[in-house]
């Protein structure tokens, strides 16, 4: 079944509350080979004027990861799961996430492109704080394998 084109323009309601932890942050940064003292250290991060440790610049696919889930379960999107291939990702931030962080994310499928067999969707996740102020916008593109 191929990606079901009408995708394009839908939007998923908002996912619960994220709340960024100081373990999540410090995790996060180790797992990615991270060296910011900023990323470990609240006093490093509060005289580099922080609220608090500031997380990786990758970190929001955390938070994204719950809005691809909604998109990838979507009964008539005509995504198989077994043949996705994350084609790209980026960030556009109005500000760094940090610990202590309340994050909401509201996925919006921006394109959907066939090319052959294989598809490409490409997908926003917008993610706000506690007061719905924006934070950062994550891009991904997943490529859906077609037969071969």
């Amino acid at each position: 079944m191929p990606v079901n084109p009408e995708l394009q323009g839908r939007e998923f309601p908002p996912t619960p509350p994220y709340l960024v932890g100081r373990e999540k942050v410090r995790e996060f940064a180790r797992a990615v080979f991270a060296t910011s003292p900023i990323s470990f250290e609240v006093d490093a991060a509060r005289a580099a004027g922080h609220p608090d440790l500031v997380a990786p610049p990758t970190f929001p696919v955390v938070v994204q990861e719950a809005t691809l889930a909604q998109l990838l379960a979507e009964p008539d999107a005509g995504i198989d799961f077994t043949r996705v291939v994350h084609g790209d990702q980026r960030f556009m931030f109005t500000r760094p996430v940090v610990a202590g962080d309340e994050l909401t994310a509201t996925l919006r499928v921006t394109s959907v492109k066939s090319l052959g067999a294989h598809s490409m969707v490409t997908a926003e996740s917008t993610i706000v704080d506690a007061d719905g102020q924006h934070v950062v916008t994550a891009t991904s593109t997943l490529v859906v394998r077609g037969d071969e």
